[in-house]
């Protein structure tokens, strides 16, 4: 019976970690996958978590199921990091998720349970989100977001776009550190479109999973803040993989934000109900970790203190890229305007096949490159085979 299916194609970037581990050559460089890396190449463990971890180890009572909700512990300390005072006392459904993609998954099979018939997505975006959409029955509409060769946010096009969508609708976006461009909305832009969103009945969902690798921990959830100060509902997408290194735990969370406390319980019991026939319980050692650090003071400042020091790293690397690379590509400048891990050369695929063919340069064939994985050591010469181009 298995002969009724047939071969689907490989994800080109788990495709691209097969190249790169299989490539000899020394001095080979993978700016492909998206994990923080260090000075040595390694994807460190945060000392807090380490610490969390031994803590729970000494003392954690049991490893019963913690329910299709999860840990109301977990979600409240998140939710509070998330959105700071924009969050306090708002009525909310939440769900401690497998990751910010089963905290996507949960959200789009609730809107499709709901009725919503459309989701609009900005382009380029994380290659996964339409995926996911798609298998819950949505329809995605795309709009431009991002114009590659002038490395500019198209925010008159995202404007008029949304202007055209229907009460109901869906709209996914990007908290800040956008995947795969590295650009954002300014507080202007989050503000108008915040007001937008307000005046059609439109429903955000707002997908954060790289806070405190832009400008700061505050400063990356500041345009979340200010549309849940605008809207009455929206659903946050929060993923732990990035911000706590807790990439393999897969640790997320899917919030609701209700305008009553009556939505918040019957949208709850709608999102337990899905998980419970999706995967039935989140992992909860992930969590257990993210909510034994937010819930002691010394561990939260220590764990701040090294995501501070990574965004300042990733911010280094910038300033040396854009200075680099703007001699041949002027429009490069903007690599140092731009946020976290990720931007978007405007690069041929033949020229990215190149760079792997004869330098030994991994990266996806879209251009977009993960500037978090590049040692400091090795900036300079990435630049110098670039140029060579």
């Amino acid at each position: 019976m298995f002969d009724a299916l047939t071969r689907q194609p490989d994800d080109p970037l788990l495709a691209l970690i097969g190249l790169f581990r299989a490539d000899e050559r020394a001095g080979k460089v993978d700016l492909g996958v998206g994990v923080y890396r260090d000075e040595t190449g390694a994807t460190p463990i945060f000392r807090a978590v380490k610490e969390a971890e031994r803590r729970l180890v000494e003392t954690q009572p049991t490893k019963a199921y913690v329910g299709p909700e999860g840990d109301p512990v977990f979600l409240d300390r998140l939710w509070a990091l998330t959105t700071g005072e924009a969050g306090k006392g708002r009525a909310t459904a939440a769900l401690q998720t497998p990751g910010g993609s089963g905290a996507l998954r949960l959200a789009a099979d609730l809107m499709a349970r709901m009725g919503t018939k459309g989701i609009w997505l900005g382009l380029p975006s994380w290659p996964n989100h339409a995926s996911i959409f798609k298998a819950a029955g949505l329809e995605v509409i795309t709009y431009p977001f991002f114009d590659i060769p002038s490395q500019a946010v198209l925010f008159d096009r995202m404007m008029e776009a949304l202007a055209g969508a229907a009460a109901g609708d869906a709209v996914l976006l990007h908290a800040s550190c956008h995947n795969p461009t590295g650009a954002n909305l300014s507080a202007e832009q989050w503000r108008a479109v915040s007001d937008l969103i307000a005046e059609k009945g439109l429903l955000p969902l707002v997908d954060i999973a790289y806070q405190g690798y832009g400008r700061g921990l505050d400063e990356d959830a500041a345009g979340l803040r200010t549309l849940l100060a605008t809207v009455p509902e929206a659903l946050v997408s929060v993923s732990c993989s990035k911000s706590f290194g807790l990439y393999r735990e897969r640790t997320g969370a899917i919030y609701a934000a209700c305008s009553n406390s009556e939505t918040a319980l019957s949208v709850r019991t709608n999102l337990a109900a899905l998980a419970r026939t999706s995967y039935s319980m989140p992992p909860d050692h992930g969590a257990a970790i993210v909510s034994t650090i937010l819930g002691d003071p010394a561990l939260t400042a220590d764990w701040k203190a090294e995501i501070e020091t990574m965004r300042l790293r990733i911010t280094t690397i910038r300033e040396r890229l854009a200075a680099g690379l703007s001699a041949r590509w002027q429009v490069l400048t903007a690599i140092r305007e731009q946020e976290g891990m990720f931007s978007l050369l405007p690069l041929e695929e033949a020229d990215v096949l190149k760079l792997r063919a004869e330098h030994a340069i991994y990266m996806p064939t879209s251009g977009r490159i993960n500037i978090a994985g590049l040692k400091t050591a090795e900036v300079d010469a990435v630049i110098t085979k670039f140029l060579s181009l």
